[in-house]
C-alpha cells in the first residue's frame, strides 16, 4: 500500500496547461502539503504531505477546484456483524486506511461500498477489514451469493438453536422447576441432591457455551481485548459472569458468603437459547428483505440458443457477445438486449415496462433481456450483454438504492459506536451500587443486576432500523414501477410540495397528431405542407415526426431541405426549392418581425382545443398555421387525483401556449400551470414553484436534464432518453405515470417505517437499561431476571425486522384511490 505521506490519485476533467495550473495551486495552497505534481499526460496528480492529509481532503478539494478525483467503487460482502456497533467500526478502519476516500457499511444487507484508489485492491481492502476482526470478499450482484450466505447462515443458526434448547431445558428445569411446580425442588434435593443437580447443570451449560454459544466468545472476546467491544462482548461478559459465579458457588463455594451461594447456570444457559433463537428469526426475515432482488434475478435466462459457426447451439448465457445472433422458441425467455433481425412475434414486457399488453416486435425493433417471447419464433442481434442490459442496469439500480445511507443514519452510527462501552459501564455502575447499598444477598444482586443489563442492552435494533427500512421499501418500490437512482431521494421525496410536470411525452403519450393545417388566401396548402415536411424531416422533435407522418398520408412527395437550423423551444428553420422556410412559436415569429395577425384568431381557438400551435413562414410572410394534438396518458388522471389525496400539489410546465396549457391543466385537475417556457427557462420556473415548498420535477427529454438535475427530486420517465434518467433522482419504469404516486406513497410509508423502528430501538434501550440495573426494586421489590433480559433483547431485532417487512404490503396509490 502506497506510503502515508504521498497520495498519488487520478484527476478528471484536465485538458490543458491551464487546467493543469489551476490544480497544482489549488493542492498547493492546502494546508499540509509538502508538494504536488499535476501530470497532464496521465491525468494523475501526486501530493506528498506531512501526514495530516487524507485522500478525503484531496477528493473534497479537487471536487471544489472543479476536476473531480477519479476513483474507484467497490461493493464487499462482509462476514461477522453482529450489531451497529460492528457497522461502526469496520466503518472506522476502512475510512482510516490511506487510499480510501470513504466506506459506508449496510448491517441489514452485511456489504460494505468502498470508495479508494485504483491502486488499493481488493485483497488490501480485505485485509483492512480482517484487522478490524471481520471478513470481507467482493460481492456478487444480483444477491446470489447473499442467498446462499443467509439460507446457510439460517440453517446453522437452527441447528444450533435445537441443540442449546435441548441442553438447556434440564437446566432451567433442575433449578427453576420449583417456581412452576410446587414440591419440584425438594424432589430433586431429596433424590440426585442439590450439588449433584449443581454439578449437572454445570456440564450441560458448559456444552452450551463451548458448544452453540461459542460465536458470542469467538467475536465478542477480541473485539474487547481490542478495546471495541460489540454486542457478542455484551453477551460473552454476561453469560461468563453468570456461569464464572456459578462455578465457584459449585466447585469452592467457601470463597463465598453464605448467602450468595447460588447458581445462575439457567441464566447463561437460556440467555445463548433464546438469543441463538433471536438471530434464527432476524435471519429469515432479513432473508425476505431481499427479496425484491431476487426476483428480478429470477427473470435471467440461464442459457440461449446462439448461431456460432453456422450452427445453432445452446449456450450460457455468460458466453454470449455483441453482434451474436440468438434465436427464440415461442414462450422462451429472452437472454439479452438486442435488435431483431428477422421473424415476429409479440413480447410480454410487464416485467420491466410494467404494461400488460405484450409488445409487436418484427425486424428492426428491440428487444429486452429477461422479457417472455410469445407464440411466434424470431432471430435477434444481442446489443447489450452482461452489465450492460437493461435488467442488469435494474438490478444494479435497486441495489445502490438499497445499500443507500440516508442522512439520519449518520446520527445512528455515532451513537451506537460508542453505545457498547456505555452499557459495559453502566453494568460496572449497577454492580457496585448493588454491591455497595443493596440488600443482602449483596453479591448475587448485583451479579443479576450486572448481567440483566450486559444482556439486555440491544444495539443489534438500532443498527437494523433504518437499513431493513431501505431494503424492503426499495425493494417494493421496484416492484411498483419506481427505481431510486439516489437514497437520499427516498427521504426527500416524503418532504416535497409541488410536483412539477413536463408536458410532451410526460403527461401526453409523444405520440402527437397533426390535426389542422390553414393556410392564408392564395396559398396552396398541399404546397405549404410538402414544404413543412421537408424542413421538419430533419427534425428529431415528435412534433416534427407529426408533420412529417401528415405529409406522407396525404401522399406528398418531399423536397430536400438545406440549411436546416433548429432554434431550441422556438422552432426550426431550412431552405426548401429556394424558399426560406420558418417553423414555430408566435415568439419566433414576432422575433423575426413577422406579424401573425392573419391567423392569430384561428390560433387562439386551436390552441383552447388544447393542441400545439404551429406558425409557418415563407420568404418572410405568415402563410400558414397548423396544429398537432398529443393525446393525454390514460393514466394521467388518476396520478394527478392520487398526488391530491396525499396533499401534494400538482403543476406544470411547457412551451405550449398558455391556452393550450390551460385546457390540458384543466382536464387534468392540474393546480398550477407555467406556460411558454423555453427549455432554458424551467429552472428558473422551478425556483419560482419553490415559493410554496420543495419542488420535484417529472420529465423525460434532453431538454429535460437541466431542471430533474436542479429540482429537490428529479423523477425521469424510464422510456424517456438516458441523459435525463442520469440526471434523476427516480425513475420510473414504462408509461404509467401512477408511478409517480406510488413513489411518494413508498416514500411516506418507509420514513414512517424508519421512524417506528428508531423510536422502538431507541426507546427500548432507554426505558429497559434502567430497569435492568434494579430501578424498580426500591419501589416493588422487582429485579429483572437476566433469562428475562435475554428474551426482550432477542424480540427486539425481530421486531425491527418484522416491522420493516410490512413494507412488503404497501398497496399502489391508484388501487387506493379506485377504491
Amino acid at each position: 500500500m502506497q506510503s502515508q505521506r504521498v497520495i498519488r490519485i487520478g484527476v478528471d476533467g484536465m485538458n490543458c496547461a491551464s487546467c493543469v495550473g489551476r490544480v497544482e495551486r489549488a493542492l498547493q495552497a492546502r494546508e499540509g502539503v509538502e508538494s504536488a505534481e499535476v501530470n497532464l499526460a496521465t491525468a494523475s496528480a501526486t501530493i506528498r504531505h506531512d501526514g495530516r492529509l487524507t485522500v478525503q481532503d484531496v477528493e473534497h478539494l479537487l471536487d471544489e477546484t472543479g476536476y473531480p478525483a477519479r476513483l474507484e467503487t467497490s461493493i464487499f460482502d462482509i462476514d461477522g456483524l453482529s450489531c451497529a456497533s460492528c457497522v461502526a467500526r469496520v466503518e472506522a478502519a476502512l475510512n482510516a486506511a490511506p487510499g480510501i476516500a470513504g466506506a459506508e457499511v449496510n448491517f441489514a444487507a452485511g456489504t460494505a461500498k468502498v470508495r479508494h484508489l485504483p491502486q488499493v485492491g481488493p485483497a488490501q481492502i480485505a485485509t483492512i477489514v480482517a484487522d478490524a476482526g471481520y471478513r470481507a470478499q467482493p460481492h456478487q450482484s444480483g444477491q446470489d451469493r447473499a442467498a446462499d450466505h443467509e439460507q446457510q447462515q439460517a440453517g446453522a443458526l437452527k441447528h444450533h438453536v435445537l441443540i442449546a434448547s435441548v441442553l438447556a431445558l434440564p437446566v432451567f428445569l433442575l433449578e427453576m422447576g420449583g417456581h412452576v411446580v410446587p414440591g419440584f425442588h425438594d424432589m430433586v434435593a431429596a433424590t440426585i441432591g442439590i450439588r449433584t443437580s449443581w454439578m449437572l447443570q454445570f456440564l450441560l451449560t458448559t456444552l452450551i457455551l463451548f458448544g452453540p454459544g461459542r460465536q458470542f466468545f469467538r467475536h465478542g472476546v477480541p473485539a474487547l481485548l481490542k478495546g471495541a467491544p460489540d454486542m457478542n462482548s455484551l453477551v460473552a461478559l454476561g453469560t461468563a459472569a453468570a456461569y464464572g459465579f456459578s462455578t465457584v458457588v459449585t466447585f469452592w463455594p467457601a470463597l463465598l458468603p453464605e448467602a450468595s451461594r447460588n447458581v445462575y447456570f439457567e441464566a447463561a444457559a437460556v440467555i445463548v437459547a433464546l438469543l441463538l433463537l433471536g438471530r434464527y428469526l432476524e435471519a429469515r426475515a432479513k432473508g425476505r428483505t431481499g427479496e425484491a432482488i431476487r426476483k428480478l434475478s429470477g427473470l435471467r435466462a440461464r442459457t440461449a440458443r446462439v448461431e456460432r459457426d453456422g450452427a445453432v447451439v445452446e449456450l450460457p448465457v455468460e458466453q454470449i457477445e455483441v453482434g451474436d445472433v440468438v434465436h427464440l422458441q415461442p414462450g422462451e425467455r429472452i437472454a439479452v438486449d438486442g435488435m431483431v433481425v428477422s421473424g415476429r412475434s409479440w413480447v410480454d414486457e410487464s416485467m420491466i415496462t410494467g404494461e400488460p399488453i405484450p409488445v409487436e416486435k418484427s425486424e428492426g425493433m428491440p428487444v429486452t433481456g429477461g422479457t417472455i417471447n410469445g407464440n411466434g419464433a424470431f432471430a435477434f442481434r444481442a446489443t447489450r450483454v452482461g452489465s450492460d442490459m437493461v435488467l442488469s442496469q435494474i438490478i444494479a439500480m435497486v441495489e445502490e438504492a438499497q445499500g443507500a445511507r440516508l442522512p439520519i443514519q449518520g446520527l445512528v452510527n455515532r451513537v451506537t459506536l460508542y453505545f457498547v462501552p456505555v452499557v459495559i459501564a453502566v453494568a460496572v455502575l449497577a454492580f457496585a451500587a448493588w454491591m455497595l447499598w443493596g440488600p443482602e444477598p449483596r453479591l448475587a444482586h448485583a451479579l443479576v443486576a450486572g448481567v440483566a443489563v450486559l444482556i439486555i442492552a440491544c444495539p443489534c435494533a438500532m443498527g437494523l432500523a433504518t437499513p431493513t427500512s431501505i431494503m424492503v421499501g426499495t425493494g417494493r418500490a421496484a416492484e411498483l414501477g419506481v427505481l431510486f437512482r439516489k437514497g437520499d431521494a427516498l427521504q426527500a421525496l416524503q418532504s416535497v410540495d409541488v410536483v412539477a410536470f413536463d408536458k410532451t411525452g410526460t403527461l401526453t403519450e409523444g405520440r402527437p397528431t397533426l390535426t389542422d393545417v390553414e393556410v392564408v388566401a392564395g396559398i396552396e396548402r398541399r404546397e405549404v405542407l410538402a414544404q413543412m415536411a421537408a424542413v421538419e424531416a430533419k427534425s428529431e422533435h415528435p412534433v416534427a415526426r407529426a408533420v412529417v407522418e401528415g405529409a406522407r398520408e396525404a401522399g406528398l412527395i418531399l423536397e430536400t431541405a438545406d440549411d436546416f437550423r433548429a432554434m431550441t423551444g422556438q422552432g426550426v428553420r431550412a431552405t426548401v426549392g429556394g424558399h426560406d422556410i420558418l417553423i414555430g412559436t408566435i415568439h419566433l415569429m414576432q422575433q423575426e418581425q413577422i406579424a401573425p395577425d392573419a391567423l392569430a384568431s384561428r390560433a387562439d381557438e386551436l390552441a383552447r382545443q388544447g393542441k400545439t400551435v404551429l406558425f409557418v413562414a415563407r420568404d418572410g410572410h405568415l402563410v400558414a398555421v397548423a396544429a398537432v394534438a398529443d393525446p393525454i396518458r390514460d393514466s394521467a388522471r388518476s396520478m394527478v387525483a392520487d398526488l391530491h389525496e396525499q396533499g401534494v400539489k400538482v403543476a406544470m410546465i411547457t412551451g405550449d401556449r398558455k391556452a393550450t396549457a390551460d385546457r390540458v391543466a384543466q382536464e387534468l385537475g392540474i393546480d398550477e400551470v407555467v406556460a411558454e417556457v423555453m427549455p432554458d427557462g424551467k429552472v428558473a420556473a422551478l425556483t419560482r414553484l419553490r415559493g410554496s415548498g420543495a419542488v420535484a420535477f417529472v420529465g423525460d427529454g434532453i431538454n429535460d436534464a437541466p431542471a430533474l438535475a436542479s429540482a429537490d427530486v428529479g423523477v425521469a420517465v424510464g422510456t424517456g432518453t438516458d441523459i435525463a434518467i442520469e440526471s434523476a433522482d427516480v425513475v420510473l419504469m414504462g408509461h404509467d405515470l401512477g408511478a409517480v404516486a406510488n413513489a411518494f406513497a413508498i416514500s411516506r410509508a418507509t420514513m414512517t417505517n424508519i421512524r417506528q423502528n428508531l423510536f422502538w430501538a431507541f426507546g427500548y434501550n432507554i426505558l429497559l437499561i434502567p430497569i435492568a440495573a434494579g430501578m424498580l426494586y426500591p419501589l416493588n421489590g422487582i429485579l429483572l431476571s437476566p433469562m428475562l433480559a435475554a428474551g426482550a433483547m432477542a424480540l427486539s431485532s425481530v421486531l425491527v425486522v418484522s416491522n420493516a417487512l410490512r413494507l412488503r404490503r404497501v398497496r399502489p396509490a391508484t388501487s387506493r384511490h379506485d377504491q
